[in-house]
């Protein structure tokens, strides 16, 4: 089994990882995953905490960690994705991978004979979303039936899985921007399939009754060149003390980092007492543990 798109994780396979994590946590599992046991993490865009929430939790597991860049890899002069992938299956148990184009992770998987793990791509991170919904439910005790908010670029590829992994447990989803920017369609369809997802370009309106408030950069890996203009346009949707009034008087407030102060969050926000983002950051090595025992668990029956 790989972990590459949330629409291929049914609500029970998320529970059964958040089970996991709930028995690590509380120190009623055995986590080991063996010594012998390889993980390799090839990636092709900058990462802080999802390389090294990967590596220690493959490290809590007892296992080993091989980090590649991929521009020094044989990728970089033309060896194909399907044949990189054949070759690292021999040498290792999980290829985490975080790639520039979903197909090629895609690509990959089709070739590999272990797991391939979703490390980020232009249209999902699905890790990122089991970490923030296990940190929503950590926070408020449940997850159906509550109200969460992304404020900013809800066509990025953390809105794909947050809203799609969110409906499919229950939380009731509303993207908050720019008309210009609207919901990549794909994943707001199949999220409609599942559950309830609205779309506001006022964020008045749209954090009315909301329990979580969510964002991201407004300038993502990639769009460097856009930087001016988007910040520009997205500027009315920063998260900020004004904005929170709007929300429920207990209402939380996430963000998958790195955050810039001052633009898609201001910095009395992102470090005051409504904020949950630091947890929603440990929590990924945590959910990572989980999603490497479960596949473990799958892939030895």
């Amino acid at each position: 089994m790989n972990f590459i798109s949330i629409d291929d994780v049914s609500s029970e396979q998320m529970q059964r990882i958040f089970d996991i994590a709930d028995r690590i946590k509380a120190g009623k599992m055995e986590v080991s995953i063996g010594q012998d046991a390889i993980m390799v993490l090839l990636f092709e865009k900058p990462s802080t905490r999802t390389r090294v929430s990967f590596e220690a939790a493959m490290a809590k597991l007892g296992g080993k960690s091989i980090y590649l860049d991929s521009m020094t890899t044989q990728l970089s002069r033309g060896e194909s994705l399907s044949d990189t992938a054949k070759v690292l299956s021999g040498y290792a148990n999980y290829l985490v991978a975080r790639m520039n184009r979903h197909a090629d992770i895609v690509e990959m998987a089709s070739s590999s004979t272990i797991p391939v793990i979703n490390a980020l791509t232009d249209l999902e991170h699905p890790c990122q979303s089991l970490s923030d919904l296990y940190t929503v439910r950590d926070a408020k005790k449940a997850l159906k039936g509550i109200r969460l908010a992304f404020v900013g670029d809800i066509a990025a590829n953390t809105a794909n899985s947050l809203m799609l992994a969110g409906v499919k447990l229950g939380v009731d989803i509303v993207l908050i921007g720019p008309k210009e920017y609207q919901p990549n369609p794909v994943y707001f369809t199949k999220a409609r399939e599942y559950g309830s997802v609205e779309v506001f370009d006022d964020p008045k309106e749209g954090l009315s009754d909301v329990d979580v408030i969510y964002t991201d950069t407004f300038v993502s890996m990639g769009q460097e060149k856009e930087a001016q203009d988007r910040k520009k346009l997205f500027e009315p949707y920063q998260v900020n003390a004004e904005m929170l009034k709007y929300a429920n008087d207990d209402a939380i407030v996430m963000h998958c980092l790195p955050a810039h102060r001052g633009e898609e969050i201001s910095a009395e926000v992102l470090d005051g007492p409504r904020s949950v983002v630091w947890d929603q950051a440990k929590n990924k090595m945590l959910i990572e543990e989980a999603i490497l025992l479960y596949l473990s668990e799958n892939e030895t029956g």
